[in-house]
């Protein structure tokens, strides 16, 4: 039978390890040419994973609270149109959705922008003129906003009923209710998985190498195909990814802490 784990007698040795393999990594970069030249070109393309990944994250941020909203609502209309989003977009793998509205989504999005705009004489749009970068960075805000609803939705629901019934009571409107009562309790609950979101979001954002977007990913593979190195490219990539990914997995394991100790209320 399986019992649960004091965190403080449990010391985390598989970080130790991990510590001594990026140390190792480290002092290769430090002393090996062939190991400096690789990071040097690969490194070229963190900003462009950073930016992909906040830029999409944020805006399916909003996009995920406004169909977790449209789910829980009163209306029956908004309910099935968010929940039919939600479904049909968490069903798309985002491989899938990336190669879709690369190739499919933006010439349609190209088509309806010049029909809207014909009529006032402006010059019609090109599709090459929304960058292969835009439409990644729209893909994979798309994909990941169906996954956020469902995480706002289960922390929004999260929320004490007769809390609410009390916020009606006093005489706060919907928006009140929300701003005030509900959004500051589901936030304990929302964070953590949504955390964890982004950095997923870290990790498929190397998906957008397909379409050429010269990320940490496409850089690795132009220098490995050029010069062979699979191996040692692809060290320096991946140890690049789990840098990221595991400090921010470490950071929000403590903010988790903290938001178990903060007192309630």
């Amino acid at each position: 039978m399986l019992t649960p784990q004091n965190d403080s007698k449990d010391f985390p040795y598989w970080l130790l390890v991990a510590v001594a393999i990026g140390l190792y990594l480290a002092y290769r970069v430090y002393t090996d040419e062939l190991y400096t030249q690789i990071i040097t070109i690969v490194s070229r393309g963190i900003w462009v994973t950073i930016f992909v990944t906040v830029f999409a994250f944020f805006a399916a941020s909003l996009i995920g609270l406004l169909m977790a909203v449209g789910s829980l609502s009163r209306f029956l209309i908004f309910r099935q149109l968010a929940r039919f989003y939600i479904e049909i977009i968490r069903g798309i793998p985002i491989l899938v959705m990336l190669i879709y509205v690369s190739f499919v989504g933006a010439p349609m999005l190209v088509g309806a922008i010049n029909w809207a705009i014909e009529p006032f004489g402006f010059d019609p749009m090109r599709t090459r003129d929304l960058s292969l970068f835009w439409r990644a960075v729209i893909a994979l805000t798309i994909g990941y906003s169906a996954f956020i609803a469902e995480v706002f939705r289960a922390g929004i629901q999260s929320v004490d009923t007769g809390q609410i019934e009390a916020a009606k009571a006093l005489g706060l409107n919907g928006w009140q209710r929300f701003r005030k009562i509900i959004f500051p309790q589901a936030i304990r609950t929302i964070l953590p998985p949504l955390g964890n979101d982004f950095i997923a979001l870290i990790k498929d954002s190397s998906l957008v190498s397909i379409l050429g977007v010269a990320d940490i990913a496409q850089l690795g593979k132009i220098y490995a195909a050029g010069s062979y190195k699979y191996l040692e490219t692809y060290n320096i990539v991946a140890y690049i990814y789990l840098i990221m990914t595991v400090g921010l997995s470490l950071l929000l394991r403590r903010l988790e802490s903290k938001m178990r100790a903060a007192p309630k209320g």
